[in-house]
């Protein structure tokens, strides 16, 4: 059974699900995306300041915690970087930086600080699928989560997000997050 208190340190977690995971259910694929318009670029989409709105539902869908991530992101030919700080409705903060490579074929790479090893994804069509671990401190021990995001690019401006966090296999909750481009 996965501890009440790692529950509760996901949701604090969860607004750091952004950007990002491949995978999810089989009967969903990126190449579903394929011809979908309009194209999501992240260079393109996260350049300058983009501004999101989220919550983190526990697995029984109880919204466990709500806050606003203000993201500035610049890039350098294929190198990004995301610089994200969010404001929980707690009152509480955090901040993560994300440092983003562009590859072939719509595929990107990222990491962070608490990111265990590099995240990876696509983006094909109006879609990024992403998938990462990520380090997260609970209590004395620190546990490896895993995110799934499924980013869908509405119209040149709005972007919606969903990621999975699971642990052993078992779903933690789901992130939900709006991102808006900023004039």
């Amino acid at each position: 059974m996965i501890p009440r208190r790692l529950v509760l340190a996901a949701a604090l977690a969860a607004p750091l699900a952004l950007p990002w995971a491949l995978g999810g259910c089989a009967s969903h694929s990126i190449s579903d995306h394929a011809g979908q318009r309009p194209t999501l670029d992240l260079a393109r989409y996260f350049n300058g300041e983009v501004l999101a709105h989220g919550m983190f539902q526990d697995r029984s869908g109880r919204v466990v915690k709500r806050f606003t991530v203000q993201i500035t992101g610049t890039w350098q030919g294929d190198q990004g970087t995301l610089d994200e700080r969010f404001a929980n409705a707690d009152g509480s903060t955090q901040r993560r930086v994300w440092h983003l490579t562009r590859g072939p074929d719509g595929r990107y790479t990222g990491r962070a600080d608490d990111v265990v090893g590099e995240a990876s994804g696509q983006a094909v069509g109006n879609a990024l699928n992403w998938r990462y671990t990520l380090r997260l401190p609970v209590d004395d021990s620190v546990y490896e989560v895993q995110f799934d995001d499924w980013m869908i690019l509405v119209d040149e401006r709005v972007m919606l997000n969903r990621a999975t966090m699971s642990k052993f296999g078992v779903t933690l909750g789901e992130v939900t997050l709006s991102f808006t481009r900023q004039p």
